[in-house]
């Protein structure tokens, strides 16, 4: 598989998927720069994640086929480090910038360095197992960090602009993304589990209804919305 193709099969789902965002965020966008500062924050947050996991999985080995030390391979040792890596960007970089001025900003700006995130990732999957892994995870990895993403950036809208809640629902995001992260992924990890793999494909699925929901409701939320007349002729006929 030449350089190309590679990189068209591991960065067209996420660029689909951000475009998308983008689109919804439809009262007050964000600088197309920003965005590409997050995406390339994502792809440091790997390297976050690297220098985190590495000294914690040599001192905890994992049995492959023990259900319960496979949840904690799933919730522990990936989601909540690779969900801390990212929440530590879009925390520390973009949420104290000032074009973060609306809730649905918390969703452009973690889904950004997710996709950043998943990006990489991609790469590093595709270039080693090809086309049919770069089709599965089309329609799996990459929505799923998306759905995961905007679950977390949904909290932290909600913490800018509700300060007296703010700690809560950050811990909120965090612990979202964490859940619905750990749950995918240990349904996958406990694969030899004939038909288990369902699991993972309806916690997608809920993860995707959840997601909907909170960019429609940071939608409503957002202060730059145009508010309907309700004086109008049509409102003041008799």
């Amino acid at each position: 598989m030449d350089i190309l193709t590679l990189l068209a099969l591991a960065l067209a789902p996420g660029a689909t998927i951000g475009l998308y965002i983008y689109i919804k965020d439809k009262h007050e966008r964000e600088p197309l720069g920003l965005l590409v500062k997050a995406f390339f924050c994502g792809i440091l947050s790997v390297l976050l994640t690297l220098l985190i996991s590495f000294p914690i999985n040599a001192v905890i080995p994992i049995e492959p086929h023990s259900l319960s030390q496979q949840a904690v391979h799933a919730f522990l040792l990936v989601a909540l480090i690779e969900e801390f890596s990212k929440f530590v960007f879009v925390r520390w970089i973009f949420y104290r910038d000032e074009n973060f001025n609306e809730p649905f900003d918390g969703i452009v700006y973690a889904v950004s360095v997710s996709l950043g995130f998943a990006g990489l990732e991609n790469i590093l999957y595709i270039s080693d197992g090809g086309l049919e892994v770069a089709l599965l995870r089309m329609f799996t990895a990459v929505p799923a960090h998306a759905t995961f993403a905007i679950l977390m950036g949904y909290y932290l809208g909600k913490a800018k602009f509700e300060k007296q809640h703010e700690i809560r629902y950050m811990l909120m995001g965090l612990g979202a993304a964490v859940f619905f992260h750990g749950a995918y992924d240990y349904f996958w990890f406990i694969s030899w589990l004939p038909g288990i793999w369902v699991g993972g494909v309806a916690s997608l699925v809920v993860g995707i209804i959840f997601s909907r929901r909170a960019i429609r409701l940071h939608q409503e939320a957002s202060p730059f919305k145009v508010q309907q007349p309700t004086d109008s002729p049509e409102n003041t006929a008799s």
